[in-house]
């Protein structure tokens, strides 16, 4: 990852935004993960099942690849370039068809050309590894793996605190942190772990945007991935910004008037 490793970063993140969460590593593997539930066994949806880890402790990673992605949401393969994208997911997630799905539609796109638009924008695709693996920092495995991202979930307030962290020591005051459109799981894991040809490199996604996980997260939680490099850096800055140096402004007494 960087000479910190991604248990010290997820600590060190836990800790600093007063995280209720498990900060969550994204790494690929050539080797079928041992003791890990595939992504199935826990949900079939690769944001619920991030969501599962971050904020319990019965389960602590899962994997994915292309052979074990029966029982998977297609999409969430797909995202995750094990599997082509279906020109079928243009209509159901735009106006629907009525020969797919039975017409059922999600009306996050107005039509299919837009929603085949921005696929082709993303460009290619690729995964980490043969299996792609989420796990709890706290459960990552010695020596730790080369980890792609992080993401972490929060409340509005740890969120918009990690994001001023970002900017700390960036010159843009634009690009550093977006808010992409696309699947729950790109936010999280695809975007972040530079796994989309034409994602922007060295920049935060936060999100989700995509009301269809408002049923599985909480109203006020969101979540932010991180590219590794950026995670590191932001836990090396720690001391020199104003989570550590105003941590009455990161993390006020709301039952207190703020001048």
């Amino acid at each position: 990852m960087t000479e910190l490793q991604g248990k010290e970063i997820g600590e060190r993140l836990k800790s600093a935004f007063r995280l209720s969460t498990r900060p969550l590593a994204i790494y690929g593997s050539d080797v079928l993960p041992t003791g890990i539930p595939r992504l199935s066994e826990v949900n079939r949806c690769f944001a619920v099942s991030l969501f599962r880890i971050a904020t319990g402790n019965e389960v602590s990673a899962v994997y994915a690849s292309a052979d074990t992605s029966e029982g998977c949401c297609p999409g969430g393969i797909s995202h995750m370039g094990f599997t082509p994208e279906s020109e079928e997911i243009n209509y159901f997630v735009s106006t629907g068809r009525k020969d797919i799905r039975g017409g059922a539609a999600e009306f996050l796109k107005s039509s299919p050309e837009k929603v085949g638009a921005c696929f082709k924008a993303m460009g290619k695709i690729t995964p980490p590894g043969k299996y792609l693996v989420v796990s709890a920092c706290d459960a990552l495995p010695d020596p730790s793996p080369d980890v792609r991202s992080v993401c972490c979930f929060g409340t509005a307030e740890q969120v918009r605190n990690m994001v001023a962290l970002v900017h700390f020591d960036r010159d843009d005051p634009f690009s550093p942190v977006i808010v992409p459109w696309g699947p729950s799981c790109a936010t999280f894991i695809t975007y972040p772990a530079g796994m989309v040809e034409n994602a922007p490199a060295n920049t935060a996604f936060m999100g989700p945007q995509d009301p269809t996980q408002n049923h599985s997260l909480p109203a006020d939680m969101m979540a932010l991935g991180i590219p590794a490099k950026m995670a590191a850096l932001m836990v090396k800055n720690l001391d020199a910004s104003f989570i550590t140096r105003r941590p009455r402004v990161a993390f006020p007494d709301h039952g207190k008037r703020q001048d």
